[in-house]
């Protein structure tokens, strides 16, 4: 890893962690146990890499989550405006809402303000 790219992973940390809290807080609210058999984010798990934004030429730093089988579980990006954009997979039935399926948590706003919402899909009646 160059300096370059863990200078981004360092400077972005407390805000990366605070992302994912929120992430696992939605999770929760959703009335999933924290000892679940989801896997919850953790920022210093996700394998990052920088990419120019095509419009800003902003260097993004881009962080991306893998089950144990390699598949990609989620996603965070972090922004040169100071914004950020995170997905996470749950893939599981809602754990009170049998008619619904938690597909992600979606997360995105900036350090200040973080926002989140759940990604549900209807299960066929």
């Amino acid at each position: 890893m160059t300096s370059d790219i863990q200078h981004h992973i360092e400077t972005k940390r407390a805000y990366g962690k605070a992302v994912c809290q929120r992430i696992v807080e939605a999770i929760v609210k959703l009335g999933f146990p924290l000892k679940t058999q989801i896997r919850l984010p953790d920022y210093d798990a996700a394998e990052f890499t920088l990419v120019t934004d095509p419009f800003t030429q902003s260097q993004d730093l881009v962080g991306f989550w893998y089950s144990i089988s390699r598949q990609r579980i989620g996603q965070i990006k972090f922004h040169g405006d100071g914004s950020f954009y995170a997905e996470y997979d749950v893939v599981q039935p809602h754990p009170s809402k049998k008619q619904l399926f938690v597909e992600a948590i979606n997360a995105w706003g900036k350090a200040d303000n973080i926002k989140t919402d759940a990604k549900f899909l209807d299960f066929p009646q």
